[in-house]
């Protein structure tokens, strides 16, 4: 019987795994050195905050493994040998596989700061940076500050979690505002003031010069470059960003570069080894996507078509329109489509802002043909399907802005701004018949 081996529990891994099972009896083998079961990766901070338990972010029982015939292995794998097929496992002993499926997923991207190495450094992407950030921050009497360092979403999630227990904040952007590199930069203002609101010390245009530990190794400040101010702290986060998590793959033939290089079906160069999700990078890059996709719902994609290839079935990799969603404190973001923090030549913006600093929206459109690229929504929820399918249509500008009201999924008695936003796009450029 085929043996098909997957490194990796998360969502590509997992999904390759369950498509695989209702296709084929193949044998299958789940390989993870995070955690016994599969879990919800994004509820990781609920879990945290008090919000969730650890079982609750498991989507499925125990039970369902052995029911669906899925063999899971809880093993580092330290090496590949692609000749032979067979992989060797830093706790000892080999598995020998017909098709491997890799899915190692993310982890924390570091720039190689002194101090990197104390007690009290942690990411937020696995299972062990929870239980490492449980155990350095579990209240505001062991842990009075702590320091994050770097932007984005992780960032943005961990200063959250931290404040819920009243632990001071301390946040350190690079940039002016914060995530200005993805979002426009009065978007990136308002979610700037928003964190301020909830008590976080957001510092703009600062870098981290180093981490200084006390003598039993535990961290217990940092300096900043740019003035060497120094902010005492008993817990850093790293939240410079994720790199796919492939050192291990050091020495075998299958061909990297940021990720591991794979074509539309998912292949590397080396036959009957597949990667896909965090770790997979597109040797051609998909439209105005990048190779490298740390997303939930790519990582899902990926396994259903890996799925579909192994049991016979092949077909290309194809993640449709871009999409994304995200949480700041209070504030709910969506993104369909392309809106530019930099705007391209070809491309205008209209944005309309609410006067309570909660609510924005922001609408891409070509500047000639006026035909719709993308919108960012703030503390308004639109519906995907909606704009997937404006998108297809090549809706003008002028169509989606008149018919918002078709996309918007509030809660029954939200209030709606569809005609506050028509009005002022109109007095922003007149609309065309």
């Amino acid at each position: 019987m085929e043996h098909i081996v997957l490194i990796g529990n998360g969502i590509a891994g997992v999904t390759a795994a369950r498509h695989i099972r209702k296709l084929s009896d193949k044998k299958i083998t789940i390989i993870s050195a995070e955690a016994d079961h599969f879990f919800s990766r994004t509820a990781l901070m609920y879990v945290y905050m008090g919000h969730m338990r650890w079982t609750d972010i498991e989507p499925y029982e125990h039970w369902f493994w052995k029911k669906n015939n899925l063999e899971l292995k809880k093993a580092y794998v330290s090496k590949i040998d692609t000749v032979s097929k067979t992989l060797q496992f830093k706790e000892g002993g080999t598995m020998q596989y017909d098709k491997l499926i890799i899915a190692s997923g993310s982890t924390t991207n570091t720039f190689g700061w002194e101090g990197l190495e104390s007690d009290g450094v942690v990411g937020m992407v696995t299972k062990q940076d929870l239980e490492q950030i449980k155990k350095y921050a579990p209240n505001n009497d062991e842990c009075p500050r702590a320091v994050l360092i770097g932007g984005g979403l992780i960032g943005v999630e961990l200063a959250e979690m931290l404040r819920t227990r009243n632990i001071e904040v301390t946040f350190l952007i690079r940039e002016e505002n914060f995530w200005d590199s993805v979002l426009p930069q009065d978007e990136a203002a308002m979610i700037s003031r928003h964190i301020k609101s909830h008590g976080v010390d957001l510092q703009n245009n600062t870098n981290l010069d180093k981490i200084i530990s006390d003598e039993d190794g535990k961290v217990r400040a940092i300096l900043t470059k740019e003035t060497g101010q120094e902010i005492p702290c008993s817990m850093v986060g790293i939240c410079t960003g994720v790199k796919p998590n492939i050192s291990f793959l050091e020495g075998s033939t299958i061909e990297t570069d940021r990720g591991i290089l794979v074509n539309r079906k998912l292949e590397t160069n080396v036959k009957d080894v597949y990667a896909i999700g965090d770790c997979a990078q597109q040797r051609e890059a998909i439209g105005n996507r990048k190779p490298v996709e740390a997303v939930w719902y790519t990582g899902r994609m990926m396994g259903e078509t890996v799925a579909q290839t192994i049991c016979g079935n092949p077909f290309e990799y194809n993640p449709g329109h871009w999409f994304n969603s995200a949480k700041f404190f209070d504030i709910e973001y969506q993104t369909y489509g392309w809106v530019f923090s930099d705007k391209k030549e070809y491309e205008a913006h209209f944005h309309w802002h609410h006067e309570d600093d909660t609510k924005c929206i922001t609408i891409a459109y070509h500047k000639e043909t006026r035909a719709f690229l993308g919108i960012n929504t703030f503390g308004i929820r639109l519906k995907h399907k909606v704009f997937d399918q404006w998108l297809n249509e090549h809706q003008k500008v002028d169509f989606v802005v008149k018919n918002l009201k078709k996309a918007n999924f509030d809660p029954e008695f939200y209030t709606h701004f569809e005609t506050d936003i028509l009005q002022k796009f109109q007095q922003h450029q007149p609309v065309n018949a």
